[in-house]
């Protein structure tokens, strides 16, 4: 998952590259003259399209390493839901009454419900947010990034994380989600297709996978590793179930990494590069899936690699890195010579507490962007490239 939220919105229709196919954009730009980033919120970047997707992820990561985020970051994070239980990606003035202009999003609103209950304490906030969810729920079973656009794999598979973390049944959410999986036998078989295109034909999404694999599993962004045997294989053909669907996806994320370890993207018109964030959230699926071994070699690589990026990036990429640390059974706090914890706390508000109890000191960082906001916004956009983002990247953050 992913970084998936850009202050350019780069999102496609075709997935978030995995949340996220186009790479993470770099949080290192500062905030528009019109925005004031708020003392709660983690980055320093301007948050207008993804403060609520990397506020979630950073408190989720926090939670994850056994950090208990400052007071002030989590009343941020629940000032921004609306009255209607819905989030939009960031309001500058929570004080105004959000009205029918208000730009919410089924991203935004299932991140921070996985967040705030993640964090315990907050059923009401969770329970507004899950009935809103409900309500823009499309006729196919699936979720769109905004109420009433199509169904697509990233957004479904979100907010099936934030029902299952809810207490919430998603069974028929997960039957809309395995449509869009593509059959084993054809081309891009076990992957999963961000939407279908217009003649509705499906296309394997790497991002789209990687999402597809934890909402097949009825797990959120913080899902925990599982072991199991044997080396994933795609299996069955038609339509699987949903957690053979996810099998299938972990064996296609498998084979995109079996070569380099990592996966590519690449904007409309530029060169393809690694994406960081779009392998942290296949590290994840795959681990979450049962195949840490699978997921160990593209692990080492971001251990490697990923330390430049997430500088660079902000709060939502040391967020997705600590995610995919978490499952895969690593240790965040050395993660190829960086504590990713302390890093990430540095970008905001002083936890009130670290896991050894103490106060870290802040420092300022970039904001960073999410995989799955590049392609969710891309897709608000009507940007169509082949999907959003790393990341759930994006990327992200």
């Amino acid at each position: 998952m992913n970084i998936r939220r850009s202050a350019a919105l780069v999102g496609a229709t075709v997935v978030i590259g995995a949340v996220c196919a186009p790479a993470a954009v770099a949080d290192s730009a500062s905030p528009s003259p019109k925005v004031v980033v708020p003392s709660g919120l983690y980055g320093t970047s301007d948050p207008t399209y993804d403060g609520v997707w990397r506020q979630s992820l950073s408190l989720l990561a926090q939670d994850t390493a056994g950090v208990k985020p400052a007071a002030k970051a989590v009343d941020w994070l629940t000032g921004q839901q609306c009255a209607n239980g819905g989030f939009a990606a960031f309001r500058a003035d929570p004080g105004k009454a959000c009205d029918a202009k208000t730009p919410l999003d089924s991203n935004s609103t299932a991140a921070a419900v996985q967040a705030l209950a993640a964090l315990g304490g907050h059923d009401a906030e969770v329970g507004k947010a899950v009935t809103w969810l409900k309500s823009v729920q499309v006729k196919g079973g699936g979720w769109g990034y905004t109420p009433g656009g199509a169904a697509d794999a990233n957004s479904t598979s979100v907010v099936i994380g934030a029902l299952a973390a809810a207490g919430e049944k998603v069974t028929s959410a997960q039957d809309a989600l395995v449509k869009l999986s593509i059959p084993c036998g054809e081309d891009g078989g076990g992957a999963f297709a961000y939407q279908p295109d217009k003649k509705g034909k499906l296309a394997a999404n790497a991002d789209a996978t990687a999402a597809g694999v934890l909402g097949g599993l009825g797990k959120g962004l913080a899902a925990d590793g599982t072991k199991q045997a044997g080396k994933p294989a795609c299996k069955g053909s038609g339509t699987p179930g949903a957690a053979q669907a996810a099998q299938n996806g972990a064996a296609y994320l498998t084979q995109a990494l079996a070569k380099d370890h990592h996966l590519m993207s690449a904007m409309p018109g530029a060169k393809a590069q690694p994406d960081f964030g779009n392998t942290a959230d296949a590290v994840t699926a795959l681990a979450a899936s049962g195949h840490p071994d699978q997921a160990a070699p593209a692990l080492g690589w971001l251990e490697k690699n990923s330390s430049k990026w997430a500088e660079q990036s902000g709060p939502a990429a040391y967020a997705q890195l600590i995610l995919a640390a978490h499952a895969a059974g690593a240790d965040p706090r050395d993660f190829g010579g960086t504590d990713l914890v302390k890093s990430l706390n540095a970008t905001g508000p002083a936890p009130a507490t670290t896991q050894a109890g103490k106060k870290d000191e802040k420092k300022k960082e970039g904001g960073g962007i999410s995989p799955w906001y590049i392609v969710a916004v891309a897709a608000v956009a009507g940007i169509g490239i082949g999907f959003l983002f790393s990341g759930r990247k994006k990327q992200q953050l």
